[in-house]
């Protein structure tokens, strides 16, 4: 089974040839190696609505710091975050600022510093990663992802991803399936992508 490292250089290298072709997908090879009928995240084409917005939530902190590590904030199971930020004509964005934060391993958020929480702008091919953990379910909330994506003026998408086969998912009042992560084991965590297509 291939590393979470092993599949990030294998996206980038791929991806660094041109966006053309993304919505096969970075685990193509995993998925005709292992069929499985998922969920998977959107790809971008001509007929593809912006990807649908989410409420912001409670826990929100202005001014998060620039960072996509966030392995040292909490322990957990590990888990890279990454995708694009594409134009619904399928160009990359780039200088996106992609904002992530969400709770802990015991469903907690860090409401007084910037633990798990942080954001980083996408580079010329319009790609975004982040090094982080699964956070755990609390209350009626299924395990979730807030993000707030910003394209250099004054619209922001705000948004929540969601892990597939999540008994909660169903039970979640947010959850929605258009929003739901290809997310994929490697043999030292899971890899999580989600393109995200702005209005």
């Amino acid at each position: 089974m291939p590393t979470r490292r092993s599949l990030l250089q294998g996206w980038l290298a791929a991806s660094a040839a041109g966006i053309s072709g993304i919505s096969v997908g970075m685990f193509a090879p995993i998925l005709r190696a292992q069929p499985i009928k998922r969920d998977i995240t959107p790809s971008c084409g001509s007929d593809d609505e912006p990807t649908r917005s989410s409420t912001e939530g409670p826990f929100y902190s202005n001014q998060p710091p620039e960072k996509s590590d966030f392995r040292g904030d909490a322990d957990g199971d590990p888990v890279t975050l990454i995708g694009f930020i594409l134009t619904r004509d399928c160009q990359p964005v780039s200088g996106a600022i992609v904002d992530l934060w969400h709770a802990n391993r015991d469903g907690e958020y860090d409401n007084r510093g910037f633990r798990l929480r942080g954001y980083q702008k996408t580079d010329a091919k319009g790609r975004y990663f982040f090094e982080t953990i699964r956070p755990a379910e609390y209350g009626s909330r299924t395990p979730h992802y807030h993000v707030k994506v910003r394209n250099g003026d004054d619209r922001v998408l705000t948004t929540q991803l969601y892990f597939p086969g999540e008994a909660r998912n169903a039970r979640d009042f947010l959850f929605n399936p258009a929003l739901l992560m290809d997310v994929q084991e490697a043999s030292d965590g899971d890899i999580a992508r989600f393109d995200f297509i702005l209005a």
